[in-house]
């Protein structure tokens, strides 16, 4: 398993013991994500579960008028494919690439079966479940009541929290689809935090300068969804890596 790169990188399998990894770590396959892949369309059934290592995906829902919002962000805390298990086989959300990198897929018949046996993998995806189901409350509520700057803080210390650096390869264009809002709210709030010292950017990069002055921008919406997501996953024994 030492052997298998970035594995341990998820914390999801991370979490699993050993014999159930063993099952199914034959038919778990190491794929790049470029930035902006689509995944998975609306409405249609993957026919992979993915479990991010160092990429980001974004989950989008998308009107008839074409206007999108990010409902949900999925990194290395989690994976794509609540469906596969949940019984409801599809969804109306669009899953693209946020940030590039890489990611663990397994056939949905291996998650399904793996769930199905009601082990440790049931409980995990449960829970992660329900956190994940708290993120899109809370980013529907916080993209309603907050301004374009908080909203902009918590996407960003969301997606701080997943990277292992603080620079950022994200257009305003991109991220002004994902927060639902005009190109021009995210250039106004992106010069708040600029002119606070909170970021620097330049064209197509976005770099965090001082954390704390974003933590002291956001709303209570990132608060919520770390202590949910602490408090339903922290308890996990995570999985001790094996030795080269």
């Amino acid at each position: 398993m030492s052997s298998t790169p970035g594995l341990d990188q998820n914390q999801l399998l991370a979490a699993l013991p050993s014999a159930e990894l063993k099952r199914l770590l034959p038919a778990l396959e190491w794929v790049a994500l470029p930035l902006g892949e689509v995944v998975c369309e609306a409405d249609a059934q993957l026919r992979h579960a993915y479990f991010p290592t160092t990429a980001i995906l974004s989950l989008n829902h998308v009107l008839e008028s074409g206007a999108s919002a990010e409902v949900a962000g999925v990194g290395n805390e989690g994976m794509l494919g609540i469906s596969l298990f949940m019984g409801g086989q599809t969804t109306p959300i669009r899953a693209t690439v946020q940030t590039a990198g890489h990611a663990y897929r397994l056939p949905t018949r291996l998650l399904v079966e793996e769930f199905n046996r009601a082990g440790v993998m049931h409980g995990l995806l449960l829970r992660y479940t329900q956190a994940l189901i708290t993120q899109m409350a809370q980013t529907g509520v916080c993209n309603r009541h907050h301004s374009v700057s908080q909203q902009l803080s918590r996407w960003l210390l969301l997606t701080l929290d997943r990277m292992p650096t603080n620079d950022l390869v994200m257009t305003q264009e991109l991220i002004s689809c994902m927060l639902g809002v005009r190109r021009e709210g995210v250039t106004e709030a992106a010069g708040k935090l600029k002119d606070m010292g909170a970021i620097s950017y330049r064209r197509g990069h976005i770099t965090v300068l001082q954390r704390s002055l974003l933590n002291r921008e956001v709303c209570e919406c990132y608060q919520v969804v770390k202590t949910e997501f602490a408090r339903l996953l922290s308890g996990i024994k995570y999985r001790q890596p094996a030795a080269t």
